[in-house]
């Protein structure tokens, strides 16, 4: 994955050994360096970065101040000469704290944690759609996004390009076909029984014949739909 960081150190020297090192690591990309706190508040409004190297002893502000301001703090690997530091560090969340001059192999040591944690926080908020079991959907109708329960749904009615949802107290329509719609309804919870109505399996009240009566209206079963339908109808009978 991609890192993207901020250099923010006082001293000149510092910046270069951190980018020198940062070279070595394709997926680092330093975004920026600012000499002051200021000047990071400044970028950090103008862009998103994963992680700070920051140094804790600088003029106008610290670094450990200038940390305690920030509202969502990216990453944070302190770089500085005091090891004093190091205990209000930590205990500001930092990944690492590294003490100056330190090596490469130390660097990597607390990039590659950085990266780890980062990895870690996009894989827990990465949930994709078709995971997510829902019992609901958004229908455009009347200008606006409608969410219909599953289980309000009693009937859909075919009307040429459009479909009619019953409720129990509304009609919603929509552009939608009734092969799209199908497909977006729970199968288990709904039975297509003719070209133009689908059903809500739990709402039926009874079978008559080649219809079935739903919130006493008797809806047809396509003659293509009886066999399938009578199969599950036959499942519950009781004799």
């Amino acid at each position: 994955m991609e890192v993207k960081a901020l250099i923010i150190d006082d001293e000149p020297l510092a910046q270069n050994v951190i980018l020198q090192y940062a070279n070595k690591i394709p997926q680092l990309i330093i975004a920026g360096t600012c000499n002051d706190a200021i000047c990071a508040y400044k970028l950090l409004q103008e862009e998103s970065v994963d992680l700070l190297f920051l140094d804790i002893n600088m003029p106008k502000l610290s670094g450990i101040s200038f940390l305690k301001n920030l509202n969502n703090p990216p990453l944070v690997i302190f770089t500085t000469a005091y090891s004093e530091y190091a205990l209000e560090g930590f205990e500001l969340n930092a990944v690492d704290y590294l003490k100056k001059p330190f090596s490469f192999e130390r660097f990597s040591k607390a990039y590659f944690r950085a990266e780890e944690l980062l990895q870690l926080k996009e894989s827990s908020q990465s949930v994709k759609i078709e995971d997510i079991k829902a019992d609901f959907l958004f229908i455009k109708a009347n200008k606006k996004m409608v969410k219909v329960d599953f289980s309000e749904i009693f009937y859909i009615e075919g009307l040429g390009d459009y479909i009619k949802i019953h409720l129990a107290d509304k009609k919603l329509i929509t552009n939608l076909s009734m092969k799209k719609i199908h497909s977006l309804l729970p199968q288990k919870d709904f039975y297509r029984t003719h070209k133009s109505f689908i059903i809500s399996l739990d709402k039926i009240e009874a079978v008559e014949g080649n219809m079935t009566v739903i919130n006493g209206n008797k809806l047809p079963i396509g003659n293509s739909y009886r066999q399938e339908f009578m199969k599950f109808v036959n499942n519950y009978l009781a004799e």
